[in-house]
């Protein structure tokens, strides 16, 4: 299947599915000598997301049960999330777990990204 092919798959799912979400981008920040935090800078994209629960036979070390999972279309975000980045959802934010891309072989770009967040 084209690359093309696999984006309209990806991007139709989360039409269809999808309700409205943020990915917070989180950047390094400076260290407050006085106060001893460190703050860091944020920077949102808003996009569409199909959101569904973990399965619990998928929990293991990394996923426990209750956690969700996002698919998100990878055209639709300046860069991949990663880890130490976080999303909104309907004003819950959730800590990013892990990060599964999805490839078109033939092309290599990434079609579509599945997130697995933690409240």
């Amino acid at each position: 299947m084209a690359l093309r092919g696999l984006d309209k798959v990806a991007q139709t799912i989360v039409d269809k599915l999808g309700g409205d979400v943020t990915i917070r981008y989180v950047s390094g920040g400076s260290y407050n000598t006085t106060t001893g935090v460190i703050t860091e800078t944020t920077s949102d994209t808003s996009i569409k997301g199909h959101v569904y629960d973990v399965n619990v036979s998928e929990a293991n070390e990394l996923i426990q049960a209750g956690d969700k999972r996002l698919l998100v279309a990878a055209k639709e975000l300046p860069t991949a999330p990663e880890t130490k980045d976080r999303v909104v959802i309907s004003s819950i934010v959730y800590q990013i777990i892990r990060v599964e891309t999805t490839f078109q072989e033939t092309a290599g770009d990434a079609t579509h990204y599945e997130l697995i967040l933690r409240a």
